[in-house]
């Protein structure tokens, strides 16, 4: 079985959209570590955590280390092959297109299910940006004691769909008024003006490892389930 045996596209067909932010981390106690004092990424580690993924079903290639600030390739359809993943010690990161949606779905919400039942005692944090034309946004934070919210739509448009209690996320957080309006996360608005990723951000604190060059992933190219392929081909091309 070749690596484009699920894809009815060709591997140079252009694809429709790019994407901005495009993670999920996953990350266990304790929770207030400067991201840059974790462990060196370990790219062993990593390809056994993409191979565990219900969305993956092999790695092919390994493509090296990148930047986490490296964007993920999204111009043709072979790019949408290329996952990048890390493992620094009690933490692990993955940048994957399929995460991206145009609002008919929940990827990252179904990646975080998954991963909430493996990892039970981790905080989990997503932030997805899908330029269609439009933005559209997907974020969640979903905490060890159960507390969660998810959000998605497209900014300044209705519907925005937001599920679980934020209130809930803040309050176990323990985060001040002052940390919020830095972030720029005001509740008090309307779910669609509301900046989700900005209080995603802050369930990673200090631990956020995604705006530091130095940080670094391996990129994967991978074959992606049969169903995560259909669903992509439905969003990236037209």
């Amino acid at each position: 079985m070749n690596e484009s045996s699920y894809w009815t596209s060709a591997a140079d067909r252009i694809v429709r959209g790019s994407m901005g932010l495009c993670h999920l981390t996953v990350f266990e106690a304790p929770f207030n570590i400067d991201a840059r004092s974790l462990p060196p990424q370990d790219p062993a580690q990593a390809r056994v955590f993409a191979e565990s993924l219900e969305s993956i079903e092999v790695v092919l290639e390994d493509l090296g280390p990148r930047s986490v600030q490296t964007p993920l390739p999204s111009a043709a359809r072979a790019d949408l092959d290329v996952v990048h993943v890390a493992v620094w010690g009690s933490m692990v990161g993955i940048a994957d297109p399929a995460f991206a949606t145009d609002g008919n779905d929940e990827p990252l919400r179904s990646m975080a299910g998954e991963l909430r039942e493996r990892f039970p005692d981790a905080r989990i944090v997503g932030r997805v940006t899908y330029h269609g034309g439009m933005e559209h946004t997907e974020d969640i934070v979903w905490l060890p004691d159960g507390a969660m919210f998810h959000a998605s739509g497209w900014p300044g448009e209705e519907p925005f769909v937001v599920s679980g209690d934020p209130h809930a996320v803040i309050a176990a957080l323990d985060l001040r008024d002052w940390m919020l309006d830095n972030a720029g996360v005001d509740l008090n608005e309307d779910a669609k003006e509301v900046h989700w990723a900005g209080l995603a951000g802050l369930a990673l604190g200090h631990s956020d490892p995604w705006g530091w060059e130095q940080m670094q992933t391996t990129a994967f190219r991978v074959r992606h389930s049969q169903e995560t392929v259909r669903d992509m081909e439905g969003r990236y091309f037209i």
